[in-house]
């Protein structure tokens, strides 16, 4: 039996429009989670009055989220259908938490982009799809929920679809490549089992939809990439590396890089799930330990990769940007606080090269003054410090980045061209 192709997918939308019970809906009733799982959630739910919310429980497993009823961090959960398997990334939709979203979007392969049937589009729905497309992701899914408020109608479905697939459109998507299927996540229509209260949908389930898909290629041929989310110290064992390969494998025995650092060491042990590989691939969460290296000598936002193949250290980049947010407008010289994988650090916009239309992409102005929000631009980099990144074309998850100031994400943009340090 050949190993089924990874997708990743990750949930997106304005909050409140039930991505999380959604996401809770495909795993119980596609049998990722079991009675007794969602039993001890249900009471859980109940017990704090929030009988609704039960499948929101699977993915929001932090304390503090349950109790405020809102998705902060990123959390992962695997889950197999007939023809793939999955990862699903749930992705905050709170204001607060976009840049954990992007960290979600920037490892997807499709999205799915929850809209409640009775509210549509909302502002975080259209930040949302332009930052899925800006970030790269080809393929999307548009699960148009709580269809149970609006009494299963064909015609407000219909309104409905046409209204996002504009929104779509106008950002880039192609429409044939977009999906649109009805469902009620919270009774369970159409997520995983086709309903009766939609006779007139003759399309497949939301889980059947996703499954039709594409996988990507894995980057497995490609050389390591492993951006470090974290290091643990753990008595008697040393310090143990936390991340997600993003391409490449890496295997005990490995000599290794920590870059921009240019620290090496060995392999010692590799494992996933508190299980040990022979060999980690892209998409794989490791935790590993490196001979020669303590916790002093990596943090995150640092990348591993191997020593005869480093990750690359830019002195200055040259990227697409489209500014999604910006209050006034970006001058040269602005200095925001970049998020790039696992990284986050202040960086300056030293050239405003081009202004371009975002929608076909041509220049509209040479050097211009000042970018505001809605535009698309060709600028130069430099960070505070030397960073790890690489061209989005050869390595496109280590390519990705938003630009975070004031509380919000102001921009998002591809890296076309590296300076080396």
């Amino acid at each position: 039996m050949a190993e089924k192709e990874l997708i990743n997918v990750v949930f997106i939308g304005h909050v409140d429009h039930g991505k999380s019970t959604t996401v809770g809906r495909l795993l119980y009733d596609g049998g990722a989670l079991s009675e007794q799982e969602y039993r001890k959630l249900e009471e859980e739910a109940k017990s704090r009055g929030k009988g609704t919310f039960v499948f929101a429980y699977v993915m929001d497993n932090l304390k503090e989220e349950r109790e405020r009823g809102v998705t902060i961090d990123v959390s992962y959960k695997k889950f197999e259908a007939q023809k793939h398997m999955f990862t699903i990334i749930d992705a905050p939709g709170h204001r607060d938490f976009v840049k954990n979203m992007i960290t979600g979007t920037s490892q997807a392969d499709v999205a799915v982009l929850v809209v409640a049937a009775k509210e549509g589009i909302q502002p975080q729905t259209k930040e949302h799809a332009f930052l899925a497309q800006v970030m790269g992701i080809k393929q999307i899914v548009v699960a148009m929920n709580k269809m149970d408020e609006v009494n299963y109608d064909e015609a407000k479905f219909k309104d409905m679809k046409d209204q996002v697939i504009k929104l779509l459109t106008g950002v880039g998507y192609k429409a044939d490549n977009i999906k649109v299927v009805p469902i009620s996540a919270w009774r369970g229509d159409n997520v995983v089992k086709k309903t009766e209260n939609m006779k007139w949908y003759t399309g497949k389930p939301l889980l059947d939809t996703l499954d039709d898909l594409t996988a990507p290629p894995s980057p497995v041929d490609k050389p390591l990439r492993l951006p470090l989310q974290d290091v643990y110290n753990i008595k008697g064992v040393g310090a143990i590396p936390v991340g997600r390969i993003e391409t490449g494998t890496m295997k005990p025995g490995d000599k290794v890089v920590v870059m921009p650092s240019g620290k090496t060491g060995e392999v010692k042990s590799v494992e996933e799930h508190h299980t040990q590989l022979q060999v980690a691939k892209p998409g794989n969460n490791v935790g590993f330990s490196i001979r020669g290296l303590s916790a002093e000598d990596m943090a995150r936002g640092d990348v591993v990769g191997h020593t005869t193949n480093p990750p690359t250290v830019a002195k200055s980049f040259v990227a697409q940007i489209v500014v999604l947010n910006h209050p006034t407008a970006i001058p040269v010289g602005y200095t925001p606080v970049f998020h790039i994988h696992t990284s986050q650090m202040s960086m300056t916009l030293t050239e405003l090269r081009k202004r371009m239309d975002p929608k076909t992409g041509a220049t509209v102005e040479e050097n211009p003054k000042f970018l505001k929000t809605g535009d698309a631009a060709i600028v130069k980099i430099v960070p505070m410090k030397p960073v790890c990144l690489e061209k989005f074309s050869e390595f496109p998850q280590m390519g990705r980045f938003a630009i975070r100031d004031m509380g919000q994400t102001v921009a998002a943009g591809v890296v076309l061209e590296v300076e080396k340090a």
